[in-house]
């Protein structure tokens, strides 16, 4: 794995645990910029053919 995949990979799953604790301190404008950046970055993965595990939650 590549450093750009692996820094990638990282970020979003970072992004995916802070939209998780924004959603449960109830923190709703926390909750949409994570999910913003969530969203961004998995569309960074698709553009560069980095598949992203989806969350069980």
């Amino acid at each position: 794995m590549d450093a750009f995949t692996a820094g990638l990979l990282q970020r979003i799953k970072a992004t995916e645990s802070d939209l998780a604790q924004a959603r449960e301190t109830g923190d709703d404008f926390l909750a949409e910029v994570e999910l913003a950046e969530l969203e961004d970055l998995h569309r960074l993965a698709a553009e560069h053919g980095v598949e992203v595990a989806v969350p069980s939650s």
